[in-house]
C-alpha cells in the first residue's frame, strides 16, 4: 500500500510541476507579471474607494442595433461597418472618460442610482447631438435651395374593372385606404451601446459580489424580495426559415419556429427539437434539387431559380427553398408524425411574418411571395385560414407593419382569442413604453424586447412590470446580430418572462446561451426552487385591461401538465455538437 500510495503521490507531484511550467510559459508570452505589478502600484497610489470595480470584477458584451442583412451589396455593408465601429469607438470613449468618473465610488448593489446616473449622462448627450446638428444647420449657405420633402409613395392602383355578369369578391366592395408611408427609424445615438453595457456589468458586479447567482440578482431587482420559485421561459426555437433571403418565392415565413409543451423542461424541449431538426437535415439531403427555372425576380428582371441548399443562417436555423406557405407547415408536421410526436400537445408552432420585410410600396400590398401581392384584407384572410388549417400554430410575430394600426386591431379581434399576436420590429422602443406608460398601438397580446443600445437594466425591470400590469406576455429576444455573452438567458429568468426567444439550436452565439438556460435549469432543480409554466392563455384584452384590472380569459386546450413524449428512435445528441454541424 505504501509504495502504491507513494507511486500515486510522485506521479501527482510531476504533474504539478508540469502545470507550473506552462503556467509560467503563459504568463512569461502574455507578459502577465508587469501587467499585475503596474495594476497593483496604481491601486495603492490611486487608493480607490472602489477597489474592486478597480480591479474589473467582471466583463459584459453587449450587442448593437444593427441587424444582419443578407445579400447585400459591398459597398453598402462596408459603410453600415464603418458606421458600427464608429458606434463602438464613441462607447469606449464614454466608458474611459465621463461614464468611470460620474460613477466613482458609487456601490454596485445600487443599480436604480447607478441607472439613473447613466440616464441623466445619455439626456446630455442627446441634448449635445441635437445642438451640434442644429449649429450645423445654420453654418450651411443660407442661399442654397431648401429641399423639399420627399412626396409619399404613390397610392396603390385601383382594382381592374369587372367585367359584366362577374361576381365581386367579399373584399371588392371596400374601398382600400392608400398605404401610409414607414415611419422613420427611431434614431439611435452613436455610442448609446455604453449605456446598455456599463447598467449590464454593474448589475453583474453586484452579484458577484453579493455571491449570487446573475439570474437570482435580477429577480431580487424586480420582486424585492427573495423569490420562493423561478420559472424558465418557454421556449421560441428557430427551426426553419422561408423569408424574404431564403432562395425559394415564399417570403412570409422570415422564421418557423416551435415552442415545446409548457410541462417539459427546457431541456427535453431541445432534444425534442434537436430530433426534428436532424430529420429536417435528412429531408433537405433526399430531396432532388429542382430544375433550374427562368423567373422573374423582385425589380423584373429575369434570374434562375436556386436549389434546396440547406444553408445555416445567421439565426442559427436552415434557411430552405419553398415556395408555397404549407410546404414548411407540412414538412414539420410530417417529421412529428414520423416520430410519434403531437403537435398541439406535445409542441406548438409559432411564425415571425416580419411583415414590414414584405411590403411592396410601389403596388401598396405584401409580397407574401415572390410575384404574389395581397392587400391588408387578403392578409387578414390568409391568417385566419392558416389558424384553421394548423390550429397548433399559437404565435404570430409581426403579421402586419406598426403603420397598419387598424389590422393590427382587427387580427387581434379575428386571432387573439386563439392565438399570441406578437409586436416585435412593429412593437415600440423599451423607452417609448416607458415615456408612453401604455402598449396599446398596436393592439397585440404582447411585446419583443431586446437588451440593446441606451437600455439599462432599470429599464428592463421597469417595462416589464409595465406589461405584466397590462395583462400583456413579455418575449426576451436576442439581436440578430448576436454575441457570445450569455447574460441575455440570466434576465430573462430574473425578469419571469413568459417566452424566449433564442433563434435556431447552431451557431456558437446561441448554442451558448442555450447551454447557459440548462446549467440555470439545474441549479433551480437541485434548490427545490424551479417552478412550473403554465398552459397557454389567451387574453381577450379590453378596456378594462387597459386600467389594469384582471381581464375575462379565454384558455387554450393546453395544460401544464406534462404529456407522454415517445421513444425517440435513436440517441439524441447533446446540444454542443452543434456548433460542428453550425462550421460544416
Amino acid at each position: 500500500m505504501g509504495e502504491e500510495g507513494g507511486g500515486r503521490s510522485f506521479g501527482t507531484a510531476r504533474e504539478l510541476q508540469k502545470l507550473k511550467q506552462q503556467a509560467m510559459e503563459y504568463y512569461r508570452e502574455n507578459d502577465v507579471p508587469r501587467r499585475l505589478e503596474e495594476l497593483l502600484n496604481s491601486t495603492f497610489y490611486l487608493q480607490p474607494a472602489d477597489v474592486y470595480g478597480h480591479l474589473n470584477i467582471c466583463s459584459v458584451v453587449i450587442s448593437t442595433h444593427f441587424e444582419v442583412h443578407e445579400n447585400v451589396s459591398p459597398e453598402l455593408a462596408e459603410a453600415e461597418q464603418v458606421e458600427r465601429l464608429a458606434a463602438v469607438s464613441t462607447a469606449v470613449q464614454w466608458v474611459n472618460g465621463t461614464i468611470t468618473e460620474e460613477l466613482w465610488g458609487m456601490v454596485p448593489s445600487h443599480q436604480a442610482e447607478v441607472d439613473q446616473v447613466l440616464r441623466t449622462f445619455f439626456e446630455n448627450k442627446v441634448q449635445e447631438d441635437k445642438e451640434r446638428r442644429e449649429l450645423e444647420k445654420s453654418l450651411e449657405d443660407p442661399t442654397a435651395p431648401i429641399p423639399l420633402p420627399l412626396p409619399p409613395p404613390p397610392p396603390p392602383p385601383p382594382p381592374p374593372a369587372k367585367k359584366k355578369g362577374q361576381k365581386q369578391g367579399k373584399n371588392d366592395t371596400v374601398t382600400e385606404k392608400p398605404i401610409l408611408p414607414p415611419e422613420p427609424a427611431e434614431p439611435v445615438l452613436s455610442g448609446s451601446m455604453a449605456i446598455g453595457a456599463v447598467s449590464l456589468a454593474v448589475a453583474k458586479a453586484s452579484a458577484i459580489l453579493g455571491n449570487n447567482p446573475f439570474y437570482l440578482n435580477i429577480a431580487l431587482l424586480k420582486q424585492q424580495e427573495q423569490p420562493a420559485k423561478l420559472t424558465v421561459p418557454l421556449l421560441m426555437v428557430s427551426l426553419v426559415s422561408c423569408g424574404k433571403a431564403s432562395p425559394g418565392k415564399l417570403n412570409l415565413m422570415k422564421e418557423l419556429m416551435c415552442i415545446p409543451h409548457p410541462g417539459l423542461t427546457a431541456k427535453q424541449g431541445v432534444e425534442m427539437l434537436l430530433e426534428i431538426q436532424k430529420h429536417i437535415n435528412k429531408t433537405i439531403e433526399m430531396t432532388p434539387p429542382p430544375k433550374i427555372e427562368t423567373r422573374k425576380g423582385h425589380n423584373g428582371s429575369k434570374r434562375g431559380q436556386q436549389p434546396i441548399t440547406g444553408k445555416m443562417s445567421h439565426l442559427g436555423c436552415l434557411t430552405i427553398n419553398y415556395d408555397t406557405i404549407e410546404q414548411p407547415l407540412l414538412l414539420i408536421q410530417g417529421i412529428c408524425a414520423n416520430l410519434g410526436l403531437d403537435m398541439g400537445t406535445n409542441l406548438h408552432l409559432a411564425i415571425n411574418c416580419a411583415a414590414h420585410e414584405l411590403m411592396d410600396y410601389n403596388k401598396g400590398k405584401y409580397e407574401v411571395m415572390t410575384g404574389i401581392h395581397k392587400n391588408t384584407a387578403e392578409m387578414l384572410d390568409l391568417y385566419v385560414d392558416l389558424i384553421n388549417k394548423f390550429p397548433s400554430i399559437i404565435a404570430l410575430i409581426d403579421p402586419f407593419r406598426k403603420e397598419d394600426s387598424e389590422q393590427w386591431e382587427s387580427i387581434y379581434n379575428t386571432l387573439g382569442s386563439r392565438c399570441y399576436i406578437i409586436a416585435g420590429a412593429a412593437s415600440k422602443s423599451i423607452s417609448q413604453l416607458l415615456e408612453g406608460g401604455n402598449n396599446s398601438t398596436p393592439k397585440s397580446s404582447g411585446v419583443i424586447i431586446k437588451h440593446t443600445n441606451q437600455t439599462t437594466v432599470s429599464d428592463l425591470v421597469e417595462v416589464t412590470n409595465l406589461l405584466d400590469s397590462k395583462q400583456h406576455i413579455t418575449v426576451f429576444g436576442s439581436t440578430e446580430g448576436e454575441s457570445s455573452d450569455d447574460s441575455l438567458v440570466d434576465l430573462a429568468i430574473g425578469l419571469g418572462v413568459r417566452f424566449i426567444k433564442l433563434g435556431g439550436l447552431s451557431r456558437g452565439e446561441r448554442v451558448t446561451k442555450y447551454n447557459r438556460l440548462f446549467t440555470i435549469e439545474e441549479e433551480l432543480v437541485q434548490n427545490g426552487t424551479l417552478g412550473c409554466n403554465e398552459g397557454h392563455t389567451f387574453f381577450s384584452l379590453n378596456d378594462e385591461v387597459e386600467t389594469g384590472t384582471k381581464a375575462s380569459k379565454a384558455v387554450a386546450p393546453v395544460t401544464g401538465e406534462l404529456p407522454e413524449l415517445p421513444e425517440l428512435p435513436e440517441p439524441v445528441f447533446p446540444i454542443e455538437v452543434m456548433e460542428a454541424s453550425a462550421n460544416a
